[in-house]
């Protein structure tokens, strides 16, 4: 899977300095570094939040879901990011299309450029419309 490069230098300082050696070794690695098991990781996620200064409210699924929101806000299509989740149904997908005031107001300036450029058949068929009230 693809990440921004502005990531890179982050990424590489993690798999050089917190994950497992090789290129089959893990990404993500326990305090002897060996595998992650839901067992024990409750207690790692806690002790990494507490270093890192965030709050308790934050539970490790909310890193998948802004990571994912962010992807859907980017353009990824409904199919991309279930290709990034590695799901095969489209309904984990749509949970993380949120709508923000954000994008409502990136979609409509889009709009509104299709408008004023002419934007083809679509922008005749709403002038058409309006025209008629």
């Amino acid at each position: 899977m693809s990440f921004p490069a502005e990531l890179l230098d982050a990424v590489t300082h993690h798999l050089e300095h917190f994950a497992a050696p090789g290129r089959d070794g893990h990404v993500f690695v326990g305090p002897q570094c060996g595998q992650l098991r839901r067992s024990n990781f409750r207690d790692d996620w806690v002790k990494a939040r507490k270093g890192a200064g965030v709050t308790a409210e934050l539970h490790f699924h909310d890193l998948r879901h802004t990571g994912n929101t962010l992807a859907s806000t980017a353009g990824a299509s409904t199919r991309e990011l279930m290709t990034r989740m590695g799901h095969s149904s489209s309904r984990a997908a749509l949970i993380y299309q949120h709508m923000t005031s954000d994008r409502d107001r990136a979609i409509a300036d889009r709009l509104g450029a299709m408008i004023r450029d002419g934007g083809g058949a679509a922008a005749d068929s709403a002038r058409a419309r309006l025209d008629q009230r």
